[in-house]
């Protein structure tokens, strides 16, 4: 038998290696979840920066173009309108 040290393909020299932050596979699981957080914030952003106004029911007389928008939620609301029981 020799002396010689065999290296199987499993073996990998680990002064060879790239560090982590040089793996291509790294940034794609980082980056993944990373991208999901940041568009959150944008869209939280956007939700805070345009609020929808809120339709006072009480003063429908003195808004009179509110009123066919309150018709309309009202009608909506009505139990002949509603989808059949199935």
């Amino acid at each position: 038998m020799s002396d010689k040290q065999t290296t199987s393909a499993n073996e990998v020299d680990p002064s060879k290696q790239p560090p982590w932050y040089r793996l291509p596979i790294v940034w794609m699981v980082i980056g993944g979840p990373l991208a999901v957080v940041v568009a959150s914030l944008f869209t939280v952003g956007i939700a805070v920066k345009h609020v929808d106004p809120v339709i006072d029911v009480s003063k429908t007389k003195s808004q009179p173009d509110m009123a066919p928008a309150i018709q309309g939620r009202n009608q909506a609301a009505e139990k002949a309108y509603q989808p059949a029981d199935r």
